[in-house]
């Protein structure tokens, strides 16, 4: 997993802008999350569902206001890979993610993660963190 400014997936690469940073704002920009799976050969040919998750400091979910109400920052979908041709049987499959977001409203001089899951399953390594520079003072 990787933030950047932007990414996009074509041909099976993550193609990526302005990547590796982990500080941002303090005004809201867009960014992106590059994600690589590894699929394991013998989940092949079947669904998963992922869904990424904005937490806060405290591990709480962070949720901005909309028209609608409050609503959490949160990313989901679902994947299947087939197992390609010519690779050899047992070989990881590679499942290429892109995530690209609008500018998000969220507090100056915070902290925060993005926390990724698999069919319910995480791992310490499938979250990013990131701060929001604190308000410029004039």
């Amino acid at each position: 997993m990787l933030l950047c400014d932007a990414a996009q997936v074509a041909d099976g690469k993550l193609y990526i802008l302005g990547g590796g940073w982990s500080v941002i704002g303090p005004d809201p920009a867009p960014s992106a999350i590059a994600i690589k799976l590894e699929v394991d050969w013998h989940e092949a040919a079947t669904s998963h569902h992922w869904e990424l998750f904005l937490l806060d400091a405290d591990g709480r979910e962070v949720g901005v206001d909309t028209p609608d109400g409050r609503q959490l920052i949160e990313i989901r979908g679902d994947f299947e890979v087939g197992r390609p041709e010519g690779i050899p049987a047992g070989s990881p499959i590679d499942l290429p993610l892109a995530i690209n977001l609008g500018p998000l409203p969220l507090p100056a001089g915070s902290r925060y993660t993005w926390r990724f899951t698999v069919d319910g399953e995480s791992d310490d390594g499938w979250s990013l963190g990131f701060t929001t520079r604190p308000p410029v003072v004039v």
